[in-house]
């Protein structure tokens, strides 16, 4: 009799096990084959202009992973690339599609420069804490208000967040060509130049801003958040059911509210660094589409926050090839923002494989 008990639940825990290795295999597996079918498709694309996909790749991989220079050229595109993933990732758990990280990040850039001219005699260990916590509250408010709007109004927070990220680059226009706007600056509008002690400088033995570090200290810090804490258990079960969540009497406003102001943090967090690493004053620029390309990130990551670490790293190779790509290959500039569409097409379309597949289905009823 105990030996049959014993027995029975050495097997039910052998068929956790193998169900749970299926889970991550699937969210593995199916993403990668996304990615390589979009690469396909965008393949096919180029020999409709009578282009090799081979020499596009090797152009790609030589322009982004070749060299060291390469390599560090990719790495300063990743870092802001890490920090507007969050701002997609980090609601999403609450099943949420804030789509609006472009806009926090602009902002987040305009108010690190406003602020930088009233600083520009302290310190750099007061000044650029100063120019960070004020640019991750505004990226904060500003992407946590389409938080507020879903949970108290019942706005569509995707539509709420995009219309907020074009309501917020027309802001940074008004405001960089107009009472923030440097006297100096004659053909681009922007605020006046940083002090050289607000510059953000490269991490030591790299020509890689710090901004990459804490890039990847965030979504590290994220994971720890939504695996390792409470609030994070609370975010996954809500993110099942919002209604249901609510009726067992879980915090799901503040849950809502919080995480994705959390995620404008991070985005406004990222244009912190664009002006103080990058450009040296706010202006036009900080619209780069970092925003929407955190987009695709997050998807192709599954909203797994640790894997958007080497997705960001990839993506960014791709922007950091182009203009290889163009010199030698004689493409328009917006040819990797084709191969990103595809690819985001593709992951897309892959959502329906989920639970599907008969390999990783044999793995969970086993």
């Amino acid at each position: 009799m105990a030996l049959a008990e014993s027995l029975s639940g050495g097997g039910a825990r052998s068929t956790l096990l193998r169900a749970g290795l299926a889970r991550r295999a699937e969210a593995v597996v199916i993403p990668l084959l996304a990615l390589l079918a979009g690469l396909a498709v965008f393949g096919l694309f180029l020999l409709t202009q009578g282009k090799s996909p081979v020499d596009f790749f090797a152009l790609v991989w030589k322009g982004a992973y070749g060299s060291a220079f390469s390599w560090q050229n990719t790495l300063s595109r990743a870092a802001p690339l890490l920090l507007s993933a969050l701002c997609v990732a980090l609601p999403a758990r609450l099943g949420l599609v804030v789509i609006g990280g472009e806009g926090a990040i602009v902002l987040g850039g305009v108010a690190a420069g406003a602020l930088a001219g009233p600083l520009a005699g302290a310190p750099a260990i007061v000044g650029l804490p100063l120019l960070a916590a004020a640019a991750m509250v505004v990226g904060g408010v500003w992407i946590g208000a389409s938080g507020a709007l879903r949970h108290l109004r019942g706005v569509n927070e995707t539509i709420a967040s995009l219309l907020l990220s074009y309501i917020a680059i027309a802001l940074m226009n008004q405001l960089v060509e107009g009472p923030l706007r440097d006297p100096a600056s004659l053909n681009k509008p922007s605020t006046a130049p940083l002090a050289d002690q607000l510059r953000v400088g490269n991490m030591p033995g790299m020509d890689v801003h710090w901004g990459l570090a804490f890039g990847i200290a965030a979504c590290v810090l994220s994971w720890v958040l939504i695996e390792r804490t409470t609030w994070g258990f609370a975010a996954r079960i809500a993110g099942g059911n919002l209604r249901a969540a609510e009726v067992q009497g879980l915090p799901v406003g503040r849950l809502i509210v919080g995480f994705t102001a959390l995620g404008g943090a991070f985005a406004g967090l990222a244009g912190f660094f664009e002006v103080t690493a990058i450009h040296g004053s706010a202006n036009a620029s900080l619209a780069a589409g970092y925003g929407y390309t955190g987009i695709l990130i997050a998807f192709l990551a599954r909203q797994n926050t640790l894997a958007i670490i080497p997705v960001a790293i990839l993506l960014a190779g791709f922007d950091a090839s182009s203009g290889l790509v163009q010199r030698r290959m004689q493409l328009p500039d917006a040819t990797v923002q084709v191969l990103q569409g595809l690819v985001f097409m593709a992951i897309l379309m892959s959502e329906t494989l989920y639970g599907r597949l008969r390999l990783f289905a044999a793995g969970k009823g086993a």
